[in-house]
């Protein structure tokens, strides 16, 4: 399964932040996204609808800590999202919803994510994606250096996702 090294961190700063992550960007993208995730024992599992890029389910495990930790996932593209999201609803049911603007800044193989989420407020994420078979500590210090670049810091990092905060 492929891996990122990941944090997720409150916005202090917004607009230098924001700045900071555009001036890094090899090139931006705009979505709007609704997440809707299922019960699952063994990890999580969401349906990610959103306008500006593909719909798909997302399946990941990473661990609930602060500061940058791995994350195993799998994206399975999804062609009708609605008929997808009633029927695993019915299978499986919904624990949360989650809704957000999100800037996609890509900056070599990192992604940093400035997101607005409905009801919680403004976070920014970064995702490492590492290669097949590199280690997690290369992704860690990639992120770090990352998040010295953006001005996040340790206390502004966060252990859960956003729908543990809902």
């Amino acid at each position: 399964m492929p891996t990122n090294v990941e944090i997720k961190a409150r916005a202090r700063a917004w607009l230098e932040q924001l700045e900071k992550g555009l001036a890094l960007a090899d090139r931006t993208e705009r979505l709007t996204q609704a997440d809707t995730f299922f019960n699952c024992s063994n990890g999580r599992l969401k349906l990610r609808a959103q306008r500006g890029g593909e719909d798909y389910l997302v399946f990941y495990r990473r661990a609930a800590a602060r500061g940058p930790k791995a994350s195993v996932y799998t994206l399975v593209p999804v062609p009708d999202a609605a008929k997808t999201r009633r029927s695993l609803a019915r299978l499986l049911g919904v624990t949360k919803k989650v809704f957000k603007k999100r800037l996609v800044c890509h900056a070599g193989r990192a992604r940093i994510h400035f997101d607005e989420v409905r009801g919680l407020g403004r976070f920014i994420e970064l995702e490492v994606v590492l290669k097949p078979g590199e280690s997690a500590a290369a992704g860690r210090r990639e992120a770090a250096g990352l998040m010295l670049a953006l001005g996040i810091k340790k206390a502004d990092l966060l252990a859960g996702a956003y729908a543990d905060m809902l």
